[in-house]
């Protein structure tokens, strides 16, 4: 009995590794196109950041307003001084958003005018296979 239970337990925890597997290969590329694509935003690239999103992002809001908003949200803050990885994970069902596969990471950030911001920056897989960023928020 205790053979059975042993490789029934066995053959669940490789299955639930194998599904697990997915969900953290996006989460590790989403992270790499959201700290490129934040690594712009620091910059003050915001022309190239709006190059560089998804196409939904892209189809939300046009280049030169998109430009205003990040600047009048960032340029206030000042300079980000340190950004702390607090939480990443997955998801296929976004409120308000088409569906696909995105990742919500969030990030604790100083900047050197405002302390303890949060930033929510959430990629998603693009139809050509590409992790781009499709949404970005400061608090």
């Amino acid at each position: 009995m205790r053979k059975v239970f042993a490789s029934t337990m066995m053959t669940f925890m490789m299955a639930s590794a194998y599904a697990a597997q997915p969900d953290a290969d996006a989460v590790e590329k989403a992270q790499l196109a959201a700290q490129s694509w934040l690594a712009l935003v620091d910059a003050s690239q915001y022309a190239a950041t709006w190059d560089q999103a998804a196409k939904v992002f892209q189809s939300a809001i046009p280049k030169a307003n998109w430009e205003q908003a990040v600047a009048a949200a960032r340029s206030p803050a000042g300079g980000m001084e340190k950004r702390v990885l607090v939480s990443a994970s997955y998801t296929e069902k976004l409120p308000g958003a088409p569906a696909g596969q995105y990742v919500v990471i969030q990030y604790k950030t100083d900047f050197a005018n405002k302390h303890s911001a949060i930033e929510t920056i959430t990629p998603m897989k693009d139809a050509d296979g590409v992790w781009r960023v499709s949404g970005y928020f400061i608090k």
